[in-house]
């Protein structure tokens, strides 16, 4: 098995399957503006776990943020999509033979703490890998949207040939097209090697992206004088979460799980996660009544008194109330904040990138090809 480590950006730590339901919402995080037609960006990630590929999947955590805050810069009709993130793994030895190797590990949800909690859950075990099979599945078995204007986007990472397993790749990919489905491959790997191992052609035949990372590198950093600031006003904006329901103190606490998680990749990796927190994409309806309140502005009366924390028990309708326009008031305080910091850190990576030789990690692939894709589908990139 070839030594491999890829860069993926992407997702995740301890709740049931039931919880993983795709969370779609009817208003954006802008202050409460419905997004015309619901347009979405749906990715799949679809990660080789057998035994080489500890390097990739430590790039996939050490990139998810990064990936997220590429999705937040584009706009439709100058309104921010929802977007949603799935995760598989394949090719572990872990899943049975019957499954062919695969395993849906998140649906496609916008419950991005999710992803990252399975993301760093993931652990890699020798076994046989079958892209045809996997990329079938993921067509089938996620939820993809029919809107016209969705950017619908699969992206397969691995070093074994692409044409093996019961399933062959063409036929997938076929499927794939007709739901307009745009397969993207990533070979862990030397580009010739990728190119006779059928990962290229993959690519061509789904009209998507090839590209070959290094899956050994470690993934640089560039700290800025702007990341302790913004990392303290992630705990401010941690305060500002009311959980509700059944799950509220369990996803809550995974909130700062998954900063943690985020933090014992870099300072830098933390920030992003920072930043992600701030934009609109990060929404909790499920669990945290300030969000859900943006929602259904009549959610307060709609839940029942055994469903809310202890601090909000006893209180009456009118009091809950006045606390969460104080927390909202709060939160998009935070949020301001860490928009306008954010844009300060992102001129200075600029701007210290220059001087550096760009890296080929799974990050810098996913984020170029999404922004590539995006302008095609009349999408626009803000960086604001």
């Amino acid at each position: 098995m070839k030594k491999l480590i890829l860069t993926i950006g992407l997702l995740l730590t301890t709740f049931s399957l039931m919880s993983f339901n795709s969370n779609p919402t009817k208003k954006s995080r802008n202050f409460g503006t419905k997004i015309e037609e619901n347009t979405k960006i749906q990715v799949a990630i679809l990660l080789d776990t057998s035994g080489s590929m500890d390097g990739l999947i430590e790039q996939a955590k050490s990139r998810l943020w990064n990936i997220v805050n590429t999705l937040t810069t584009l706009k439709y009709s100058g309104k921010t999509p929802t977007i949603e993130i799935a995760l598989y793994e394949y090719g572990n030895d872990g899943i049975t033979f019957d499954k062919n190797y695969i395993k849906q590990v998140a649906p496609l949800t916008t419950d991005l703490d999710l992803i990252s909690e399975k993301l760093f859950s993931l652990k890699t075990n020798g076994g046989s890998e079958y892209c045809g099979a996997v990329i079938n599945d993921a067509t089938k078995n996620l939820k993809w949207d029919d809107g016209k204007n969705n950017m619908k986007l699969v992206y397969i990472c691995g070093n074994e040939g692409f044409n093996q397993g019961p399933i062959h790749y063409k036929e997938a990919i076929s499927e794939a097209l007709k739901k307009d489905i745009y397969i993207n491959t990533i070979f862990c790997g030397n580009q010739d090697e990728g190119v006779k191992l059928l990962w290229k052609d993959g690519s061509n035949v789904a009209k998507g992206k090839f590209f070959n990372i290094n899956s050994n590198e470690v993934i640089r950093y560039i700290v800025t004088p702007y990341d302790v600031r913004i990392n303290e006003c992630n705990i401010k904006i941690n305060t500002t979460y009311i959980g509700y329901g059944a799950q509220g103190e369990m996803k809550k606490m995974n909130q700062t799980i998954q900063d943690k998680n985020a933090e014992s990749i870099s300072v830098a990796n933390f920030t992003e996660r920072a930043v992600s927190k701030s934009k609109e994409v990060y929404i909790n309806t499920t669990w945290d009544l300030v969000d859900r309140v943006k929602e259904d502005k009549d959610a307060i009366s709609k839940i029942k008194v055994e469903e809310l924390p202890t601090e909000l028990k006893g209180k009456s309708a009118t009091e809950i109330k006045e606390i969460v326009v104080e927390k909202t008031k709060e939160r998009e305080t935070i949020q301001k904040e860490i928009a306008e910091l954010a844009k300060k850190r992102q001129d200075y990576i600029d701007a210290e990138a220059k001087k550096q030789n760009t890296q080929d990690d799974l990050g810098n692939a996913i984020s170029n090809s999404i922004i590539e894709l995006a302008k095609t589908k009349k999408y626009t990139v803000d960086k604001k």
